[in-house]
């Protein structure tokens, strides 16, 4: 509906902005990323999201496209509001997000405040695909077997193992074979716990 806002920037807070756009001050949300890109300069423009309820119209601004469309796509995650996912962006730089759902990442999507084991797993299975469509990533390979090891690791958290002794089964299967899969290493790791 509103597809961005440009003009004098009146107030600024890590949170949120005021720009005064022909007269009418538009109060709008932005991330800890947007708010460390906004330029020192009066005039601003942000490409914005607005979001519709029946108690509140709710604008977010981004300083980058790139940011409202990963905003726009973790809003489709069920258990992701626009709340949960503003602190996302403002938690990770959204390169890192992105990287984190391409290669499966529950732990680092997890450690985000809001966001729960299956809600990171529910981000994951509907935004995976999208992402790597999406987005050029050559690093995912190089960040893979780290991944691996890390899901297998919250997998068998969430299956009730402890921790201590889950690390210890993974790092052993790991140094004898760096490329595993994530099944491969949970297979193994079960039949040594």
């Amino acid at each position: 509906m509103i597809a961005h806002i440009q003009g004098k920037l009146v107030e600024k807070t890590p949170t949120e902005v005021v720009i005064d756009c022909g007269g009418v001050g538009y109060h709008i949300n932005i991330s800890l990323h947007t708010y460390s890109l906004l330029p020192q300069t009066e005039q601003l423009k942000l490409f914005t999201y607005l979001q519709i309820k029946e108690d509140a119209h709710t604008l977010f601004g981004f300083v980058e496209k790139s940011e409202r469309e990963i905003f726009k796509m973790l809003l489709s995650v069920s258990g992701i509001g626009a709340s949960i996912a503003r602190t996302m962006l403002s938690s990770l730089d959204p390169k890192q997000i992105i990287q984190a759902i391409a290669v499966g990442d529950v732990v680092t999507i997890q450690s985000i405040k809001g966001i729960g084991a299956k809600t990171a797993q529910r981000a994951i299975l509907d935004l995976k695909d999208k992402v790597l469509k999406l987005y050029d990533l050559d690093e995912v390979s190089i960040l893979q077997n780290n991944t691996n090891k890390d899901e297998a690791l919250s997998a068998l958290e969430v299956l009730g193992f402890n921790k201590k002794l889950a690390e210890k089964a993974v790092d052993k299967i790991v140094a004898q074979d760096a490329n595993a899969t994530v099944e491969s290493i949970i297979k193994q790791a079960l039949k040594n716990l």
